[in-house]
């Protein structure tokens, strides 16, 4: 039965068109405007929303609403309340008021504070976002909402998204009416988040204690084959991902999640999902919401979807792409060059400010996206280096040489692509390629920030993204705000010129991945953060607290609560690989092999026992190795485990992400690497877990 795709669409959703139906007009316009301009929202127009809001909520089945937010956790909370309210004589109605809507009380205690809070200090507020849709799910509303202590401090990711959203907006429209573009009322930041991801047989998934524990394997001999045949990049679906893909389609279209593009990835059992844009703080949520129902949907199809940036050694990790763009309220994209790109000043003028930003925060923007998981991934074949760099293809870089050399500039005329084969229609060739090498790239009408892991929140991202170009603009203004009206296009030329010398240093449009660029971004100066212990301190230098505060994003506060919550759970993240790592090593794994060496040394015997001039050099050689192996992973693991115990004394937060990093991590490599070397000796039957031959090729 063929599906009403625009009719679904949205369908679970308390959208536009479902509010223009459901509320009264004075209230419909009231709520729009709190919407479009932050403005607050009076009781008595909550009271009405949240009347609403109930009744499409219980037609739609549902019995419970909740404030459903994102704390430091990287995941999203909720506490579930029902509608119903006693009235009396064993009679109930079903109730739902404006203070409901707009404020909720969860317990703050038990969410990372990083120190903002004592645990026995247990209230905190959840509070509604109306800028992004209510929606129902499980027969229950959800309300998007920010989270904060009772005192005030951010305890989310949601509301330092919004405030550098608002600071963005503020310097953006400040700027383009300098520019004399009176009728822009506010400018939004847009992002498309690519999500990539594995699946993997469920049964199989359930039988790996490091991927149930840990999200990755912490073992794993190399398949026979892996990438390297480059089959599976944009292959045929197989019939049973296929399946998935299409029932998540729809789970997310109902959701009102304009999830556009599906397809194989580059690794064996590798996927990716693309979203159409949206307003940053409605696709950061969404995006919350396709990796949750990414793994619901998962489960139904007897599959287990792995999110995790490196769950496989050998093969290409997961990364999560932040296409990002500024627009106008009247439809300008700023970062759209146009036809004649040399001439449009306020493209020059934006594109400026991005690099001027990308090049005095790059230290943040690596900050920005610093987690245990993606230290296994920046850096390696599949994901741009831990330098960050801009790319902007060669035809927008001769504009801003000839912008910065005062030469006049000679658009280049369009070329029309020749295939050979007549068939073919013909086509216009882009006038950029696409540098995967890059962090930060520019695309033809926006950015692609390439570096955020796969279960990485963008929220983060776009906040230092946001307010770091928000500085940046500030700073244009206060030049061109002291020129008369009449000069100022020529003085934003000249601004943009200044900041082309100044933070040229930054654009690069060559292979990220050699060991050339590693050198010459040295010589430049550029940051080389290879993980996070060595990025997180750059988070508490004085100029990176400079522009958080001063643009209200965070108190100095919330940046140090921030600074100790990434340390910790990144020291936790190990914690709980080494402990899994142990208890596989110690209960499954040497077991498993005392077992099989004591089959092959058995096997010797026989043979020797029922005729002595019988060869027994396979069992030995074979036995010689696994038992020289068997000897290297126990001292190995007993290493780990005093590392481990030394670890869980450590107090201050960066001495124990580095230790962390330094000994614990080097001393699991080692015993992966002894381990994984007997596994390829081992026959499979005898093995506790199953291999990456069957994990990789099983669906």
């Amino acid at each position: 039965m063929n599906q009403n795709i625009p009719e679904l669409y949205g369908s679970l959703v308390f959208n536009d068109k479902v509010m223009r139906n459901k509320l009264p007009k004075d209230v419909y316009k009231a709520l729009k405007k709190t919407m479009q301009n932050g403005t607050h929202l009076e009781l008595d127009i909550a009271n009405s929303v949240a009347t609403a809001m109930k009744e499409w909520a219980v037609e739609h089945g549902a019995t419970h609403f909740t404030h459903w937010f994102q704390p430091m956790t990287g995941i999203t909370a909720e506490k579930h309340d029902s509608f119903l309210s006693p009235v009396g004589d064993g009679e109930v109605i079903m109730n739902f008021s404006g203070k409901e809507l707009v404020k909720g009380e969860p317990d703050a205690s038990s969410f990372p504070s990083g120190g903002l809070r004592a645990t026995f200090e247990a209230r905190g507020y959840t509070a509604w976002d109306p800028s992004s849709p209510a929606f129902l799910k499980d027969k229950t509303l959800y309300i998007p909402t920010a989270f904060c202590s009772y005192t005030g401090e951010a305890l989310d990711k949601k509301t330092p998204l919004l405030r550098s959203m608002e600071a963005l907006n503020h310097q953006a429209t400040k700027l383009l009416h300098l520019m004399g573009h009176e009728e822009v009322h506010g400018v939004t930041t847009t992002i498309g988040s690519e999500q990539e991801y594995f699946l993997i047989d469920k049964a199989l998934y359930r039988a790996r204690k490091d991927l149930v524990f840990c999200g990755r394997t912490l073992f794993g001999a190399a398949a026979p084959k892996g990438q390297e045949m480059e089959d599976h990049y944009f292959g045929v679906l197989k019939p049973r991902v296929s399946a998935y893909m299409h029932d998540l389609d729809e789970e997310l279209w109902k959701l009102g999640v304009p999830a556009k593009t599906k397809h194989n990835e580059v690794a064996p059992s590798q996927h990716e999902l693309a979203p159409v844009f949206e307003t940053a703080n409605v696709a950061v949520d969404h995006n919350q919401l396709t990796m949750e129902m990414m793994k619901k949907v998962a489960d139904r199809h007897n599959l287990a979807c792995l999110i995790h940036e490196k769950p496989f050694e050998g093969i290409n990790g997961s990364g999560k792409h932040n296409n990002w763009s500024i627009s106008t309220d009247t439809g300008v994209n700023l970062l759209d060059p146009g036809k004649q790109p040399a001439e449009n000043t306020e493209f020059l003028l934006f594109l400026a400010a991005v690099i001027k930003a990308v090049d005095d925060y790059a230290d943040m923007m690596r900050v920005s996206v610093a987690s245990a998981g993606n230290d296994h991934r920046l850096g390696a074949n599949e994901a741009p280096p831990a330098i960050v760099s801009v790319f902007l293809g060669d035809d927008l870089t001769k504009v801003l040489d000839a912008v910065e050399s005062g030469a006049s500039f000679k658009e280049p005329e369009a070329i029309q692509m020749e295939i050979g084969a007549h068939v073919i229609p013909h086509f216009m060739k882009d006038n950029t390629d696409r540098n995967r090498t890059s962090p930060f790239a520019f695309t033809g009408n926006k950015f692609e920030f390439r570096m955020p892991g796969s279960s990485l929140s963008v929220a983060g991202p776009n906040v230092v993204l946001n307010t770091a170009v928000a500085e940046s603009l500030e700073q244009f203004c206060e030049r061109l705000a002291i020129v008369p009206a009449e000069e100022r296009k020529e003085a934003a030329l000249s601004l943009v010129r200044e900041s082309i010398k100044a933070h040229k240093r930054i654009i690069f449009n060559g292979n990220g991945y050699t060991d050339e660029w590693v050198e010459e971004a040295k010589r430049r100066g550029l940051y080389n953060l290879k993980s996070l212990p060595d990025a997180l301190p750059r988070f508490v230098a004085e100029k990176n607290i400079e522009l958080f505060t001063k643009h209200h994003i965070f108190t100095k506060e919330e940046i140090f609560s921030r600074y100790d919550i990434l340390l910790e759970n990144y020291s936790k993240a190990i914690h709980v690989e080494a402990k899994t790592m142990l208890e596989m090593m110690e209960k499954d794994f040497l077991p498993s092999l005392f077992s099989y060496t004591k089959e092959l040394a058995a096997a010797a015997c026989n043979k020797k026992s029922l005729l002595p001039s019988l060869s027994t050099a396979a069992e030995e050689g074979i036995l010689t190795k696994l038992t020289d192996l068997s000897d290297r992973i126990y001292l190995m693991t007993d290493t780990l485990k005093a590392n481990t115990a030394k670890a869980e004394s450590l107090t201050d937060v960066l001495e124990s992400a580095k230790y962390y990093h330094e000994h614990i991590l080097q001393k699991m490599d080692e015993l992966r690497k002894y381990v994984d070397e007997a596994e390829a000796l081992i026959p499979d039957s005898y093995l506790p877990y199953p291999t990456y031959d069957k994990i990789l090729f099983s669906v």
